[in-house]
């Protein structure tokens, strides 16, 4: 829980464009006085999580953004099929508790990939510029690929900060589970593309959502906003700009130059928005 004045950074999944698109965001919004990263709580799924524990390196906003419009040679991508996608819809539509969903995603996840079957983790420590969790209440979401038991890793959970990025990272059918503890996971943003919940008890958040569809409307961002009820809010979806920047496969490296710049932009009709929330 956090403090009746704290705030809460949401940094919700979408690929690596997402990842580009948050960090233009947010380096534009600093630009303008508006520091996001001054939050009191980081909550990281997927691909926020990857921004996430960047924010704690100590490098600055616009190294980190700069970062992005670097040719993307060294990084893995990846691609989700229809096919692949379309498996993954029986688990959430067949009856049973949201555990059980999950548990039934994992087993496809499982399926499609054996733990260790690419090693995830180098491409994740590839992408963070320092490899310890920051001095700060930073929350990376997971999912047991077993047991459907939603996690949150947190610096005092035992768990090395690039296995909790690359477990909140492993997309099922596209990534294979990431073992953590002797246990598989997978992407956190299976649960929910935000997972806004996490940060309940801060008085003012602002989510930044690459993706804001849901699978149900529980694990909505409005509804898990509805359920926390912080005393100011925002959220903060991509622009028309910014999602034709991402083109169709969020896991495209070629398109993280754009998705950064169109975050960028975006972020100067975001100022005076963002600025009454964080000041609330």
């Amino acid at each position: 829980m956090t403090g009746s004045g704290s705030s809460a950074l949401v940094l919700g999944g979408g690929g690596i464009t997402g990842i580009a698109w948050e960090l233009g965001i947010l380096a534009g919004l600093a630009r303008e006085g508006v520091d996001l990263t001054d939050a009191d709580v980081v909550v990281g799924t997927s691909a926020g999580s990857v921004v996430g524990a960047q924010l704690g390196s100590g490098i600055p906003l616009d190294d980190l953004h700069a970062a992005q419009l670097e040719p993307p040679d060294a990084e893995l991508g990846g691609r989700m099929s229809r096919i692949a996608a379309l498996r993954l819809v029986p688990p959430y539509v067949l009856p049973g508790t949201d555990r059980q969903k999950l548990s039934r995603v994992g087993r496809v996840a499982l399926a499609a990939h054996p733990p260790g079957s690419v090693d995830r983790e180098a491409v994740i420590r590839s992408r963070l510029p320092v490899h310890a969790w920051p001095d700060r209440d930073l929350r990376i979401t997971a999912v047991d690929a077993v047991s459907g038991d939603f996690t949150v890793f947190t610096r005092d959970s035992g768990v090395d900060l690039v296995s909790a990025v690359a477990a909140s990272c492993a997309v099922p059918t596209v990534w294979p589970p990431v073992e953590v503890g002797g246990r598989p996971f997978v992407d956190g943003g299976m649960r929910s593309t935000a997972n806004v919940d996490v940060a309940a008890g801060a008085a003012r958040v602002v989510v930044l959502a690459p993706l804001p569809r849901s699978f149900s409307r529980r694990t909505s961002i409005r509804a898990q906003l509805e359920g926390i009820a912080p005393r100011a809010w925002s959220v903060v979806t991509p622009d028309a700009d910014a999602l034709a920047a991402f083109g169709k496969n969020l896991l495209d490296p070629a398109r993280r130059r754009a998705a950064a710049e169109a975050g960028l932009r975006q972020s100067g009709d975001l100022v005076e928005q963002l600025r009454a929330v964080w000041e609330a």
